[in-house]
């Protein structure tokens, strides 16, 4: 074989050689590629009531409390109650001295009777045409002054029996017979602990959101343990207290437990606002993007799962769940799965085939 020859057919050989190569590489690069799936822990939107509260604390306070003092001043003849008795509206407590009123009610009564005889015989005279108007008129003066003399002295009478206001248990007394008391003595306190209230301050920035009627649920410390009731506002204050920037509120305990007392602290969580049947998700399955927040629907695509980005509104938040608003029509609905754990730290983007697993139980909320 001559040289030129050799030259040829080793240039064919190559020639083959490169077109061999070539073609094992395209098939490689067209060869399909098996994508990996992004597991992903997810849970289905579920329709729930959320409930927005405010934390407060209070002080629980009486039904009624009242000091009691006398309207008469006198010296104590008898006190007529126990300390820490329970009595009813009306029972006598303490009776004043009253020997000088019931003289001089004595002398008025007399007055009195007298008035009434001169009455009746200048109305018979009046009648005859024996008495003149102006006389028998002056008549009528007298009796009328004698009978309003006569109620006074009653009513003083009976001031010196002081006497419970309303059904309550009687505190400490601070006085004894034989002291003499004026209006400005207290003599003991009343309390009506038929049922208690609780007494707190919203923050002005919520004091608009609190009305007559707002429930309210309750938590204290007593001797035997947390005791928790549930209550309902019945006063807010009208105006803003400038020291505290806070207004006044008061409500009543639905029940009383044992172990309360007035004076004692509370935690209290007001109700300012009940969601009822919203859309809700755990909060770890909130996306924050610079084109705002979305949520990683869960997409049927063939045999696959997809993820889909669906812009939301946010808004109550309540443990650990979100109420979520779609910002499409077709965007969301119940029962939808979305990814709920982790989404600031996948890699996943519109159209990623996704592994779905279901939320570990301890990242459940809201069960």
């Amino acid at each position: 074989m001559s040289p030129l020859t050799r030259l040829f057919v080793a240039g064919l050989a190559g020639s083959s050689l490169i077109v061999v190569g070539c073609a094992k590489k395209d098939a490689a690069v067209t060869a399909p590629v098996a994508r990996a799936k992004q597991p992903v822990e997810v849970v289905e939107i579920a329709r729930r009531d959320l409930v927005e509260s405010l934390s407060l604390v209070g002080s629980l306070a009486p039904n009624e409390t009242a000091q009691i003092r006398a309207e008469v001043s006198g010296q104590v003849r008898a006190v007529l109650f126990d300390e820490g008795e329970a009595v009813p509206k009306g029972k006598v407590l303490v009776r004043v001295d009253d020997a000088e009123l019931r003289a001089q009610a004595a002398q008025a009564e007399a007055r009195f009777r007298l008035a009434e005889l001169n009455l009746k015989r200048s109305e018979n005279l009046t009648e005859a045409k024996s008495m003149s108007q102006a006389e028998a008129d002056r008549t009528r003066s007298e009796y009328a002054s004698a009978e309003a003399e006569l109620q006074l002295l009653r009513v003083r009478l009976a001031k010196t029996e002081i006497k419970a206001p309303f059904d309550g248990i009687v505190g400490a007394r601070t006085i004894s017979p034989g002291d003499y008391i004026t209006a400005a003595t207290v003599i003991t306190t009343l309390d009506d602990l038929g049922r208690l209230k609780v007494e707190f301050q919203v923050p002005e920035r919520f004091a608009e959101r609190v009305k007559q009627g707002s429930t309210f649920s309750l938590r204290a410390q007593t001797p035997t343990g947390e005791a928790r009731t549930e209550g309902e506002v019945y006063f807010v204050a009208s105006v803003i207290d400038r020291q505290t920037r806070s207004t006044q509120v008061k409500g009543y305990l639905g029940r009383n437990i044992a172990g309360l007392k007035p004076g004692m602290f509370a935690n209290i969580d007001l109700v300012l606002q009940v969601r009822r049947g919203v859309l809700t998700v755990p909060e770890g399955a909130v996306l924050t993007t610079p084109k705002g927040t979305q949520l990683i629907a869960v997409r049927d695509k063939g045999s696959d799962k997809v993820a889909e980005m669906v812009p939301v509104a946010l808004g109550l938040r309540e443990r650990g769940l979100v109420e979520v608003t779609p910002l499409k029509p077709e965007g969301l609905a119940e029962k939808v799965p979305v990814v709920a754990s982790g989404v600031g730290g996948l890699m996943i983007f519109p159209g990623t085939v996704l592994e779905p697993r279901p939320l570990r139980q301890e990242f459940r909320v809201g069960e």
